[in-house]
């Protein structure tokens, strides 16, 4: 099963925003992951998260657990390009879903920003997905 397959969304207004939220993502990856930090230099999860879902004109609160009440509830088989996924039952990260499976994120102090697969700790690890209002 494919999830987060490209611009899948028929919302057109979406499709843009998402557009903005990855072309943003991209441009920080190998930027250095920093714990509590919000650009432009360096970004946490969350940091990360924020920044680039504001280029595409939404506000997302600063901490992973605000952003999950931030949006709408999405299973994983309809995981759409720009929606956040979050990791563990606590929801400490959240990466944003980019394509086919895979996801930008942030994944620690000490590790740079980076694209790979939403399965990179385990499918048990995933706690749900969101997209962003």
């Amino acid at each position: 099963m494919a999830y987060g397959g490209s611009w899948q969304s028929p919302d057109a207004a979406h499709r843009t925003q998402a557009e903005r939220v990855i072309a943003f993502a991209r441009a920080q990856i190998g930027r250095p992951c920093v714990w509590g930090a919000v650009g432009p230099g360096s970004y946490d999860a969350p940091g990360l998260t924020q920044a680039a879902w504001k280029t595409a004109g939404v506000t997302l609160p600063r901490t992973t657990e605000a952003q999950w009440r931030a949006g709408t509830q999405v299973t994983l088989a309809d995981m759409q390009v720009g929606d956040l996924v979050f990791f563990h039952d606590d929801l400490r990260h959240v990466g944003i879903c980019s394509s086919n499976g895979m996801m930008i994120h942030a994944p620690g102090p000490g590790a740079r920003i980076c694209e790979e697969s939403v399965f990179y700790a385990g499918q048990s690890a995933i706690k749900g997905v969101i997209r962003p209002a």
